[in-house]
């Protein structure tokens, strides 16, 4: 019987220090700083409804397993020094700049669409820009494979247009920008990719919402459809929404253009 009261309490000790280690590890990951990120939103309008250029992360990933996303990742240093080569529009810049943590410039701005085509290069071998005319300008390693192609990126045809904050409490953390384009600024695409995603496809809006989204994915999908449709209506656009937690809950605010 004793035995039986040490192995109850050595279970209920055992129980407690587990909870402690995941209390210490979610405090740790709610202070963790989110990192800069983009994603690129690819519409394709060939068909009679809109497609989008979405593909599966792999189930192995520390980051949303196994959902389906847009291309896209965080900024690397090679994007911030090719941003000093690169622009965006005049009213794309002012809006990245709009509750920018940290230090706002035109640099930093540049770089998150950069990222964004790096990143979709690298996941989906498909490239947005223009072919090089002159020698391209030296950069960081990450965009050497880009350049080898024959082209540079071009960003003037890029639409910032969504915004959202990973939550505390998860183990990566990133302020990610989702930027637009049409399919037809598609100017080629090579044979390989990095491997990090999965059933790379087309995707109907109707149809990409019956797979297995992250939840702010979900809401971006949404986001994307009221774009084409004040698009397609030539209505302008009052603000950027922006996701983000306080006090626990999800807010949606919008960024003034």
């Amino acid at each position: 019987m004793a035995h039986g009261d040490d192995n109850a309490d050595a279970a209920t000790d055992q129980t407690a220090a587990e909870a402690d280690v995941r209390k210490s590890q979610q405090s740790q990951h709610a202070i963790r700083r989110p990192r800069d990120a983009a994603t690129l939103v690819i519409v394709d309008r060939t068909s009679s409804a809109p497609r989008i250029l979405m593909g599966r992360r792999r189930p192995e990933q520390v980051f949303l397993p196994n959902t389906f996303v847009f291309p896209g990742g965080r900024v690397e240093a090679a994007d911030r020094a090719a941003a000093r080569c690169h622009t965006l529009s005049p009213a794309d810049l002012e809006a990245l700049k709009i509750e920018m943590r940290g230090r706002r410039s035109d640099t930093r701005a540049a770089a998150l669409a950069l990222a964004a085509v790096r990143e979709t290069y690298e996941e989906t071998g498909f490239i947005l820009g223009a072919a090089h005319t002159t020698s391209p300008p030296p950069l960081a390693p990450a965009w050497d494979a880009f350049h080898a192609e024959g082209y540079q990126p071009r960003l003037d045809k890029l639409t910032f247009f969504a915004r959202a904050v990973t939550p505390p409490g998860r183990p990566r953390r990133y302020d990610t920008r989702f930027f637009i384009v049409d399919a037809g600024e598609i100017c080629h695409r090579v044979g390989r990719t990095d491997g990090e995603l999965l059933d790379i496809d087309w995707y109907a809006l109707d149809r990409a919402r019956t797979l297995k989204l992250p939840s702010i994915t979900k809401l971006v999908i949404e986001d994307v459809a009221q774009f084409l449709d004040r698009e397609r209506d030539m209505q302008t656009t009052s603000g950027v929404p922006f996701y983000y937690h306080r006090y626990g809950r999800q807010e949606r605010a919008l960024l003034r253009r």
